[in-house]
């Protein structure tokens, strides 16, 4: 089986396998007390902040250990509200942003806070001057991941951070993807990440403060971390997470310059050997192990499930794959296309004949897809009879289907017909928009009606 969703958590690397069975035995006592178990687990613990701030590029005095990534940004975003409520309740994050980051902007928005949402261009990059733009007086922080974790973007954090501490305002980066590749550049206030994203043991994040931000920790505090992670260290997977993360700092030029490789060969090929297929994301600024594509007229639950039974595993922004029956926020801020998305993140030390095998296997994957779901294999041929206009009713129809069912119809109008399509599936939304880019069509809008929606489709020359 080969996996490709490092992403989502990388293997265990052996070095965070070492240390954690090593320091089960050394780190088990509370490191407060004074006694030699005590002690010992005190060492073990300054060492693996020591370390953990070294990759970071910070003083160990400015970093926390807590429960999560997710904890972390939860942690850093209500902290850095908190301590500058003086200034003002004003948030800025992007559009793009972890849903950790999104869901304390919702709670900050529902007790009486504002928030600015940054949007992102095409490839899912913010431009350095629309945050400029969003800073006002009453600015208390603003948010900005590193790279995102779906489409492996890179955002511009130093040209945003620069403005942001021209305007006085905290910057927060959520490191979580490109922290186990580099240190984040930058002059950033607030920075969070994960350790199971770099190969550590899950349930240990990084939370780092720079000295002079102005910080008040939410909820019960007491006196571990600094008063901003309670609860006693799990220090056996702090080690752990210390100790690989410096392991893969390690590697890391040679394993981005290998995985690149790997990563722009998908890109290259996919759209060679799959027909109708956007490649989504930065093709420059991006992650070295992470490419995302999304294939027309294709249920994304359906391909990852013969992918899975071909021997990979991959995971998808698709809304077929979600619990929400909703697009992935991060495709439907860039405006590309959602159904049939496979996004592949590589580990480190993927073989090239894992890559090679997969491009092998996924054409008949997505073919086989197509042809359950009776996807048009050609553009549809002129009608004998056309209309000026034509209604598709895909109402109780999720994705692809509403698209599939348009596709099949697009020939029966003439240049310049239109084609009414009713849907109630979120998805569609954004894809018969994105199908229209592909197809050169033109997509008119939505109009209103009794239904929930009604996309407009007016027939070009493509």
């Amino acid at each position: 089986m080969a996996y490709f969703d490092a992403a989502s958590a990388a293997p265990l690397h052996p070095v965070a396998r070492q240390a954690l069975q090593a320091s089960l035995d050394e780190g088990w006592a509370d490191p407060a007390r004074l006694y030699r178990e005590g002690r010992r687990a005190r060492m073990l613990l300054d060492a693996a902040r020591e370390a953990a701030a070294e990759a970071v590029g910070c003083r160990p005095d400015e970093l926390t250990f807590t429960s999560s990534g997710t904890r972390a940004v939860h942690s850093g975003i209500e902290g850095a509200l908190a301590g500058r409520r003086r200034v003002g309740r004003h948030l800025i994050v992007s559009s793009v942003e972890h849903s950790s980051v999104l869901h304390s902007a919702e709670v900050h928005e529902a007790a009486g806070g504002s928030v600015t949402t940054v949007p992102v261009d095409r490839a899912g990059r913010v431009s350095p001057s629309s945050y400029a733009a969003a800073l006002r007086p009453d600015t208390a922080l603003a948010c900005l991941q590193s790279a995102n974790h779906e489409v492996g973007t890179e955002q511009p954090v130093r040209e945003v951070a620069e403005a942001c501490r021209a305007a006085g305002v905290p910057l927060l980066v959520d490191a979580a993807q490109s922290l186990p590749w580099s240190r984040v550049e930058g002059d950033w206030s607030l920075l969070t990440a994960s350790a199971h994203k770099w190969g550590g043991p899950s349930g240990v994040g990084l939370l780092v403060v720079r000295k002079g931000v102005r910080f008040a920790p939410q909820g019960p505090v007491d006196e571990r971390e600094s008063g901003r992670a309670a609860g006693f260290e799990n220090i056996p997977a702090v080690v752990a997470a210390a100790a690989s993360l410096r392991a893969v700092r390690a590697e890391a030029a040679a394993e981005a310059a290998r995985l690149r490789e790997l990563t722009e060969r998908i890109r290259a090929r996919v759209p060679e050997l799959v027909p109708d297929v956007e490649v989504v994301g930065d093709a420059v600024h991006r992650l070295p192990g992470i490419v995302t594509f999304s294939c027309l007229y294709v249920d994304g639950e359906t391909l990852l499930h013969e992918l899975d039974r071909a021997g990979f595993s991959v995971s998808s922004g698709s809304s077929c794959t979600s619990s929400t029956l909703t697009p992935s926020h991060v495709l439907k801020a860039m405006s590309v296309l959602s159904e049939g998305n496979v996004r592949v993140s590589l580990p480190p030390g993927t073989p090239s004949e894992d890559v090679d095998r997969f491009l092998s296997v996924l054409p008949d994957a997505v073919a086989d897809v197509r042809e359950r779901l009776g996807a048009p294999t050609a553009p549809a041929p002129p009608s004998p009879s056309l209309s000026d206009t034509l209604v598709v009713d895909s109402l109780g129809k999720l994705c692809p289907i509403p698209v599939i069912e348009l596709a099949k119809v697009i020939g029966d109008v003439p240049v310049g017909g239109t084609v009414h399509v009713l849907s109630d599936d979120e998805a569609a939304r954004l894809d018969i928009p994105a199908w229209c880019e592909m197809r050169g069509q033109e997509y008119v809008g939505e109009e209103p009606g009794a239904h929930r929606f009604a996309e407009l489709v007016r027939r070009g020359c493509g």
